[in-house]
């Protein structure tokens, strides 16, 4: 189920990062890992062909070094999805850490660790 949690931001940071300019899938692991998901092709590419399937990834395939490398750009419902879930987020966030005072950031649990999401 924490998995679940963790698959949900993986998206929100997708849709964020090819709003700022269309992305491929292992540079997308690469900026994942910096914030600490530790993502493998076979996680990532289903939720970008999901994104792209629900509409709010737009695919174009690019020859780069003699291979195609599928580009994904937002499209305007990605757009529209990725502004109610900065709002939700920023709603979450001022709910969830109200009167908690300095954060300390703890160590995952193992069991988002062993998901490698964590």
């Amino acid at each position: 189920m924490l998995r679940d949690f963790f698959l949900g931001f993986v998206k929100i940071h997708v849709l964020h990062h090819a709003a700022q300019e269309p992305v491929y899938g292992l540079a997308l692991i690469d900026e994942l890992r910096r914030h600490g998901y530790e993502l493998g092709p076979g996680t990532l590419y289903p939720l970008l062909h999901g994104l792209e399937a629900a509409g709010y990834l737009a695919r174009e395939d690019r020859v780069v070094g003699g291979k195609v490398r599928k580009y994904y750009a937002i499209t305007e419902a990605g757009r529209l999805a990725l502004a109610e879930a900065r709002l939700k987020i920023a709603e979450l966030v001022d709910e969830v850490l109200e009167d908690q005072g300095p954060s300390t950031p703890l160590a995952p649990p193992a069991d988002v660790e062993e998901a490698g999401i964590g």
